[in-house]
């Protein structure tokens, strides 16, 4: 009977042994431990923002990477605040009127002689200041759920995917990855830019850049953005090919305002992944409870997809793109919506309106789609701001808007 007990005991722990290791899901619960109130908006150089970054540096370590920071898993960087915001900002190492921010990277090396780069800021706002949204008096923290818990929480969980399949695979994959979390992100892409001119590991040796920022708010209509897919030949066709979920509004330019422009202007080609903007944007109601678990889960599949399609494709070809941000024209005020970044119907369909703005004070609403600014036709998102861009503070202009299938006529004050 000993011996028969002796053999159960045997089997169960060889067969427990052999069974594969599967990835757990902990997208909700990064995004809502990110986004809790005690990292206090996760402002750079903050108190919160070194209580995050330890809260990354502890799930790297769970998930096996290792650590390709200057000090273990961190990058420090400190820089002077800007005072014109046309100068690039300043790196030093000064201590006098500094702000240091840092970095979180981790590695799975799989002796390859290529990398992956696999990016998502986890700075925001803090209590909000310049780039909030938040018109209220009151002092409140900015979570920033979505913006950027969500694209951390995705890169974890594809960290966790790619090192179980790596080390439970004979044969690795022909690239290695480098996971990173940036911060600075909100004041001016600084964390990554400070690694592309710093990297810890050899710039020539970047293969590709995916980067996720905001993918946590996937409409019904299953609509997902990706920048980038000029600058490699091989994109478009891999995103097609893997692409049974999305509708996906492709743009061509590596340039955008993410950290996926810092590895474009050092010639990586570049994903970058977004779901649109929303009303909540840089406010303090961008919460864990709004987000879209499910839409993420499937992003997390696509982007996972694929990294796989490519991995036989070798050191893939960089192409320069039309930096679409350079036409964009300059205006003096504005109409006070939230653009539907995702829409790619004619005109620009609003998502969004802030009270007591021009757009609010003529009635318009969320969904409304401007067709046309003063006397020029609306067809899309560059259309109307050139439109825009003729008005100063002070002007009325007339409005046509389509109201699902009614036609509206009105006028705005800016």
């Amino acid at each position: 009977m000993k011996n028969l007990i002796l053999l159960l005991v045997l089997v169960s722990l060889i067969s427990c042994k052999n069974e594969p290791k599967i990835a757990t899901n902990n997208i909700e619960n990064d995004v809502t431990f990110l986004a809790d109130d005690k990292f206090e908006g996760r402002q750079t150089g903050t108190e919160g923002e070194a209580k995050a970054s330890a809260y990354l540096v502890t799930r790297f370590k769970e998930l096996g990477l290792e650590p390709k920071g200057t000090e273990e898993y961190l990058q420090p960087f400190s820089f002077k605040p800007k005072t014109d915001p046309h100068k690039e900002v300043e790196f030093t190492t000064n201590a006098d009127s500094t702000i240091t921010g840092n970095n979180v990277i981790g590695f799975i090396d799989n002796n390859a002689e290529t990398t992956i780069v696999v990016g998502a800021h986890y700075d925001h706002l803090g209590y909000g200041g310049e780039g909030s949204l938040y018109r209220e008096k009151d002092k409140a923290i900015h979570n920033g759920a979505d913006d950027n818990a969500s694209g951390v929480a995705i890169l974890l969980n594809l960290a966790d995917r790619l090192k179980i399949k790596n080390d439970q695979s004979e044969i690795k994959d022909n690239n290695n990855y480098l996971f990173m979390a940036f911060s600075g992100e909100e004041m001016g892409l600084l964390g990554s830019n400070y690694f592309s001119k710093n990297p810890t590991i050899s710039a020539e040796s970047i293969n590709y850049m995916i980067n996720m920022d905001m993918v946590g708010r996937m409409k019904a209509d299953s609509t997902l953005a990706v920048y980038g897919v000029g600058t490699s030949p091989i994109f478009k066709q891999t995103l097609k090919a893997n692409n049974e979920k999305f509708k996906l509004i492709e743009n061509e330019s590596g340039v955008g305002p993410s950290d996926h422009t810092s590895f474009y202007l050092i010639d990586v080609p570049v994903l970058h992944f977004f779901t649109g903007q929303h009303e909540d944007y840089h406010k303090p109601s961008d919460d864990y409870d709004k987000l879209n678990y499910e839409g993420m889960n499937l992003i997390s599949d696509y982007i996972f997809d694929i990294i796989n399609d490519l991995d036989d494709n070798g050191e893939l070809a960089f192409r320069k793109t039309k930096n679409e941000s350079e036409e964009t024209p300059r205006f003096k005020v504005g109409l006070g919506v939230v653009p539907d970044y995702l829409y790619d119907g004619k005109g620009m369909r609003i998502d969004g309106t802030r009270e007591d703005t021009p757009a609010y004070n003529a009635g318009i609403k969320k969904g409304d789609v401007v067709i046309k600014l003063g006397d020029s036709t609306v067809t899309d998102m560059m259309s109307y701001m050139r439109a825009l861009s003729v008005f100063d503070k002070g002007d009325e202009a007339d409005i046509t808007l389509m109201r699902g299938a009614q036609k509206i006529e009105t006028k705005v004050k800016f």
